[in-house]
């Protein structure tokens, strides 16, 4: 099974409960100081790269003159039309398609924004490319994932990852990050590193991991807090259950 395949085949299982308030992907708060962070004027034309369910472009829309939602997976993008209809957005289209071969043309949007998408990519500098592509002069190119563990941790934490949900291919770095924002014309104005909380048993549920990786997974967790071998995942227990912390960057890059 190819990246693609185990891509739509995970968020096909994980679009109904994706927004789940269990679950810190779609919290509100770190929506709006995303919204924020943009200084949107009201008359920009968005795209949501890889968008899921549109959580982010939902966002945006009420600030935005338009915003278009690309995915890989019909389920989210289901999820969200049926969202954003109860919630009147009219000003928003979703299409079904990859963001390493978007159907737009050159200079399309004012800003492109992905969240959450890259760690999900076979590689990143296609994807990236297609974003600044069919990004105007001047606009924004605004992008949100997980942030890499250090180097001795990185493999042990995209094992556990990849266990858990296969579509995972691997969290990428800041570094790694900055490099594609130079080498493709971008002035970097924001860059920030949020620490979020996440409770392992609603994230495992989202995805349906099965019980035995379940168990490695959470037995992985425990031994660190037991001063065992560290994961990447920074575990530890609140009201008597397993937590651990994601790491999330947000960068913001002008197109020169």
């Amino acid at each position: 099974m190819n990246t693609l395949d185990k891509i739509r085949e995970s968020f096909t299982l994980q679009a109904k409960n994706f927004e789940s308030g269990a679950m810190n992907f779609s919290k509100k708060g770190y929506l709006a100081h995303t919204v924020t962070s943009l200084r949107l004027r009201g008359n920009e034309n968005v795209l949501d790269a890889a968008s899921g369910t549109c959580a982010n472009g939902r966002s945006i829309a009420p600030f935005a003159a338009h915003v278009t939602c690309l995915d890989a997976t019909k389920a989210m993008l289901d999820v969200g039309k049926e969202a954003a209809k109860k919630e009147g957005l009219s000003n928003m289209d979703f299409k079904l398609g990859i963001v390493e071969d978007m159907p737009f043309e050159d200079e399309t949007f004012d800003v492109v924004i992905s969240r959450l998408a890259f760690h999900h990519f076979a590689e990143m500098e296609k994807p990236f490319s297609e974003m600044a592509r069919v990004l105007k002069k001047r606009g924004t190119l605004a992008v949100i994932d997980m942030e890499a563990a250090s180097e001795e941790l990185r493999e042990k934490e995209d094992t556990l990852e990849t266990l858990r949900d296969p579509s995972h291919v691997k969290n990428r770095s800041l570094a790694e990050f900055l490099a594609l924002y130079e080498k493709y014309g971008f002035t970097l104005e924001t860059e920030e590193h949020t620490p979020i909380e996440v409770s392992l048993s609603a994230w495992l549920d989202l995805t349906k991991t099965k019980e035995e990786s379940r168990r490695a997974i959470k037995k992985a967790l425990e031994n660190e807090l037991q001063g065992g071998q560290k994961t990447g995942f920074a575990p530890f227990e609140k009201e008597g259950n397993l937590y651990f912390t994601q790491r999330w960057l947000l960068l913001l890059g002008v197109k020169k």
